[in-house]
Order: C-alpha cells, then structure tokens, then sequence
C-alpha cells in the first residue's frame, strides 16, 4: 500500500512542530489525474458525499413535487452551522412538508452559530434536533421518505431512503455498499476509496456534458451550492469561504475526520482528500492548496490564506508560528 503523503506543516518559531499526512486524488471520467499517497485507500466520506445522498430525492419527483427552491437543494448538502438563516429555512421545510422537528432522526447539538448558541444559552434553553448540522440533509431524507410513502424510521439500513441512498452511492463511487458506519446524524454513511469519491465528484463536475435524469439533478445541486454558498456551511468556514473566493467555479464540501471534497465544473475534476489523523485543519490547508494548484483558487485571495497558509496566534494575540503546505505539495 501506498503511505500517506506530507500535506500540511506546522511552524513554531523557526521548528517544525507538527505534520499532516494525507491521501489526495485528482481525478476526470476516465480516472486518476494525479495523487498523493494511496488512491485505493479505503475511507467513510462522512459529511463530504451529502451530494451523493441527496441525489435520490431529486431523481424520485420528491423535490420538484415539494417545490423545493436552489436554497433547499443546497441546505440538504449542507453542514450548517445553525444560524438563523439555516434553522429559519428548516423550520419552514418542515413546516411545508407537515412535519414537525420530532420526525427527525439526527439528534441535537449545541449550534456553531455564535449568536444562536449563546442565545440558546441566555434563554437556558437545550438545542433541538433542527440545529443539528445536518438537518438539511435530513429535511431532504424525511421530503424522500414522504413521497415514498416509507416507514418513519428513514435512518435504518433497510430503509427505502437509505437504499435508495446506497444504490445510487455503490453506483457513482465503485463501493460494494458492504462496509458502513454510522454517521453522527445516525444515518448511514458507506466506505469507498478515495479514488472512488473524487470520480464520483468528478461525475458531478460533468453533469452538464449529459442529459440522462440523475445528471440533470446532480447539476441543479452542485448549481444551488455555488449559488448559496452561506447555506452549505456558514460565515467564517471554510465550504462558504472558498466558494466565495472561486465566485461560482467550483462547489466544495467538508467532511468530519478530515476529509474534503471539490467539483470543478469548469475543468471536469473532481478532488478528494482524506486527512489519516482526522484533522481538520489538514484537510482545509490541503484542499485550498489543490484549488490553488489547478488554477481555480486565487492564491493571494484573504480566504485562500485563511486556509492554507495562517498564522498562528496565541491568547494575548502574538504571531508564534504558522501553517503551510508541505515541500512538493502538489506538484
């Protein structure tokens, strides 16, 4: 097996403190353009392939039955951070569909959100499930399993949904749908290769060259997320940013234990990357420096140094070091 590739360097001072190491692939249709570290290694995408999992409602007539709008196709691949124009659209889509926050399944968490989270706080309030990270995802899961006409239970592997999921996932990444786990929204989240994640983006990225139903949605989806990009994650991260920066070139998205993915339209690409020690910060730095390196991502943009290239501060607000990409990443 391929060992894993240097991404992403921590500088204290003049010492080298800490290293990231990665599995990075570039790849078109017919396959791997370039790659750092082992294609073939085997991953969970975690929230990276929402994409992927929102294909179905699109495909079945759900989401054009509900009337769904771009700003709910790009909530429902989104990692949001419970701000009020993520929980305001939720609560209206589950409102629409006659459902109340009790028919999710994902669970509750604090909000990232700064000004709800405290808000939360001062109102000695406990957060619902419909600030959790991925109730957009879940709106499209409970929008599919409506018009399916399913149990309630739209997380269990046996589901309608999530077979429905599963198909469409096996089909794009090349996975045998046989190793999963559970996600932290508990739906099920399928191992594929990293290779197999960045074609499947890659897909994604040449929708528009076909005409056949499911790239017809997986165009209207990628299209709703560089349109909104303040849907699919949030002021000051790093999904909302980049896209910012790229001004409608490419629909990127994050995903927990370090993992990133990118569909780039323009060029047909899509990208992967798997940080192996889970680290965000790794997968950030790594994703905006191949942004950077296929021309999409203008390397001077404020955001683009946000990410792959910041300092680092201390509490009393001193520069004491900083992170960059690793020497010959990518090259």
């Amino acid at each position: 097996m391929t060992q894993p590739h240097s991404v992403a360097e921590i500088w204290r001072g003049n010492l080298l403190e800490s290293r990231h190491d990665a599995h990075v692939v570039v790849a078109d249709l017919s396959g791997i353009r370039a790659a750092w570290g082992d294609p073939e290694a085997m991953i969970l995408p975690r929230s990276s392939c929402k994409m992927i999992q929102a294909l179905p409602l699109m495909t079945s007539g759900a989401a054009d039955a509900a009337g769904l709008t771009p700003r709910h196709l790009a909530l429902s691949c989104a990692s949001h951070s419970g701000a009020d124009i993520h929980i305001d659209l939720v609560a209206d889509w589950l409102a629409e569909l006659g459902l109340a926050e009790d028919d999710f399944r994902c669970g509750a968490h604090m909000p990232r959100d700064k000004a709800v989270h405290d808000r939360l706080i001062c109102a000695h309030q406990a957060p619902g499930q419909i600030h959790n990270n991925c109730s957009g995802k879940h709106s499209g899961f409970l929008t599919l399993n409506r018009h399916l006409k399913a149990g309630p239970d739209y997380v269990e592997i046996d589901h309608p949904v999530q077979q429905a999921v599963r198909e469409v996932f096996c089909e794009l990444t090349g996975a045998d749908g046989e190793t999963w786990g559970i996600d932290g929204c508990s739906a099920p989240n399928f191992a594929c290769t990293i290779s197999g994640l960045a074609r499947a983006m890659a897909w994604f990225a040449t929708a528009g060259q076909r005409s056949d139903t499911m790239s017809g949605a997986a165009g209207r989806l990628t299209r709703a997320m560089m349109a909104h990009p303040e849907l699919v994650a949030g002021e000051d991260r790093a999904c909302t940013d980049l896209m910012r920066a790229m001004d409608g070139r490419a629909a990127i998205k994050t995903g927990a234990e370090g993992v990133f993915v990118a569909i780039l339209p323009d060029k047909g690409l899509g990208v992967a990357v798997k940080a192996v020690d889970g680290a965000t910060r790794a997968a950030e730095c790594a994703i905006a420096a191949v942004l950077v390196h296929l021309g999409v991502l203008p390397a001077g943009h404020p955001a683009t140094r946000k990410y792959m290239t910041p300092v680092l501060t201390n509490c009393r607000g001193l520069d004491v070091g900083h992170m960059r990409p690793a020497p010959g990443f990518p090259a």
